[in-house]
């Protein structure tokens, strides 16, 4: 391990010892039924594991419309919906016999091995509020090497030889098998193009202060990247496929923070992602370290970049829970709103004439593990919607 330490001013989430998802559990299949992330909800609060409910017709939230039970929105539509609290699992988690199968593999990247984000960041304690800047934080860190895993799903329609759309996925190679079953049917039905799956873990830890914070939560194209660099080139070689250079036919998608990185790739490497999924999603101020051009840090999506800036050619599915993350932390800087942040994000989203989907999920906490037993087959074919491979690819 490399030493060093660096005093850095951050952002404040929970700090990771009160939170579960890591490498080691591959990021619990942050897509699948909802048991295993009810682990994530509840530690993730750390400081206050009672999350209040919020009304889809409080004050302030955007207008929705109500769907009934089981039902998920149309695909053609651009809007808010209210879903649950009673979900019924989709009928694409289910193998159906006779659907060709996909393969998933896995290898590993050690970061002595790659050019960018080597070394890694980590802190042995949560940082103490900065007595100049209140919506900060003083966090000691060291250098680190890691290693980090990579699952890739390829179809079984995947023809040698041609470039492939495809869609990664944050904090866990494990998903890469959890999505098998949904991944199968979905293209076996020819309601998305045979989309190869890369899900890539984080480099360890959360927030502030450790490599997951730094590669999820910077309002920049780093990590973009780094998975254009160290990641894409090592999934074509490691197992003879190509993958599409069009950023039509390339989707981003996570839970969490893993949701505002999918955002961030697509809002500053625009040249490289178009297609953004999202649960759950971190569009809070959690930037770190402080950036003074983008002092909000994800806050500043809904806050200025969306609103003021030119639209731009991205798809977004986002979604949140009645009763996710609210102050989860020590800071009170009137930005860890979860819900009021993704019912900003649809607002503002609607405004710009942006292709958007908004559920808002009743009876489900952060990450809407037991909604998303329901609507996760939608809001892939969703994302995918109107996806035409380029001639002669």
């Amino acid at each position: 391990m490399r030493k060093s330490v660096n005093r850095l001013a951050a952002h404040a989430r929970v700090p990771s010892e009160h939170r579960e998802l890591s490498n080691a559990t591959e990021g619990v299949f942050m897509f699948r039924l909802y048991a295993p992330i009810l682990i994530v909800t509840f530690s993730y609060a750390g400081l206050s594991l009672a999350q209040p409910a919020r009304n889809y017709d409080d004050k302030g939230a955007p207008p929705f419309k109500v769907l009934n039970e089981g039902e998920n929105p149309p695909l053609d539509s651009y809007d808010n919906f209210v879903i649950g609290p009673v979900y019924v699992s989709a009928p694409e988690r289910k193998p159906v016999e006779g659907v060709p199968q996909g393969k998933v593999q896995q290898f590993v990247i050690d970061s002595k091995d790659t050019k960018l984000l080597n070394p890694g960041i980590a802190r042995k304690q949560f940082g103490k509020v900065d007595p100049n800047n209140p919506k900060t934080l003083i966090v000691e860190t060291h250098n680190i090497d890691y290693k980090r895993a990579v699952g890739v799903y390829i179809p079984a329609q995947y023809k040698a030889g041609t470039e492939s759309p495809f869609m990664v996925i944050h904090d866990g190679a494990g998903q890469a098998n959890g999505y098998k079953t949904i991944l199968d049917n979905l293209i076996a039905q020819k309601r998305i193009p045979p989309i190869i799956l890369i899900a890539i873990a984080n480099g360890g830890g959360d927030a502030q202060g450790h490599e997951r914070g730094k590669e999820y939560d910077n309002m920049n194209g780093d990590y973009a990247a780094y998975i254009e660099t160290e990641v894409l080139p090592r999934v074509e070689k490691n197992y003879d496929v190509k993958l599409t250079k069009d950023p039509d036919g390339r989707a981003a998608m996570g839970n969490s923070s893993g949701g505002s990185a999918a955002l961030i790739m697509a809002w500053f490497r625009n040249d490289l992602y178009r297609r953004v999924l999202t649960t759950s999603g971190t569009f809070v101020n959690q930037a770190w370290p402080f950036d003074p051009k983008y002092p909000d840090g994800a806050w500043g999506f809904h806050e200025t970049l969306i609103p003021k800036e030119p639209k731009k050619p991205i798809r977004l599915f986002i979604s949140v829970g009645d009763k996710d993350l609210l102050n989860p932390n020590v800071m009170r800087d009137g930005m860890h709103d979860w819900v009021e942040a993704n019912h900003r994000m649809a607002k503002v989203l609607k405004e710009k004439g942006y292709e958007y989907q908004y559920l808002f999920c009743r009876g489900a906490g952060h990450s809407v593990g037991n909604a998303q037993a329901q609507f996760l087959p939608h809001a892939i074919e969703w994302v995918w919607k109107g996806y035409a491979p380029k001639e002669g690819k």
